[in-house]
């Protein structure tokens, strides 16, 4: 899938936000971001980037769901369930249960699972964190490493937040009307210097264009 029209990616947007109000997730999620190209009124769109933030699951909250956790990791040879992510939605969508590397739930991977079809040209982040708190860590994160393609573009919008829909945010994006920053300015903005700004703009353009379909990452700050 080569791209979305500006119309279909904000209509994109808004299905997932629908899907992440009406259904039960696998975690529980407190706010839907788009940043990126589609916050800048491109057109088209060649990936949709979109940030998810949810609780980190301390009590499962699937309640007398009568769901046997034991019996599902075992069926399913994943680990985690009921603590990872909520035992009564394994139990209604082992189609969309993904585990990482360990055999453990992973909840970016079930939420991408649960909210986007396998080869769309989406790019979904996953934290504990919220946006605008995240940018910075992990602008933090990348000097450190001297991996800038582990930033996040803080140039956002926040669509959805504790179950209420921003549409004056659809709108905007749907006409276009958000006037940010070059990526490298919005860095300046962050305290990165003029070089380094420019040299971490170009690490995580060239990142973004070496992806392809859907991609995920997940976080815990």
């Amino acid at each position: 899938m080569n791209g979305f029209d500006r119309d279909d990616a904000v209509d994109r947007l808004e299905a997932l936000v629908d899907t992440v109000e009406s259904e039960r997730m696998p975690v529980p999620v407190r706010e839907v971001w788009a940043f990126g190209d589609i916050a800048l009124g491109l057109n088209p769109v060649e990936r949709l980037d979109i940030y998810v933030t949810k609780d980190v699951l301390m009590r499962d909250d699937s309640g007398d769901s009568g769901v046997d956790v034991d019996e599902l990791a075992a069926e399913y040879d994943i680990e985690g369930i009921g603590k990872s992510v909520r035992a009564d939605w394994a139990a209604a969508h082992p189609e969309y249960l993904r585990a990482n590397a360990n055999g453990h739930a992973a909840p970016e991977k079930c939420l991408a699972a649960h909210l986007l079809g396998d080869d769309e040209p989406i790019h979904l982040e996953v934290c504990n964190s919220p946006f605008e708190d995240n940018v910075t860590q992990r602008l933090r994160g990348a000097q450190l490493r001297e991996d800038y393609t582990q930033l996040l573009d803080p140039r956002g919008v926040c669509l959805w937040a504790d179950g209420t829909t921003s549409e004056e945010a659809f709108r905007k994006l749907r006409e276009s009307e958000l006037a940010l920053p070059t990526l490298s300015q919005a860095l300046e903005m962050l305290g990165l210097d003029e070089a380094d700004a420019e040299t971490a703009a170009q690490e995580l353009h060239a990142w973004r264009e070496q992806q392809d379909g859907v991609t995920v990452r997940g976080d815990v700050v």
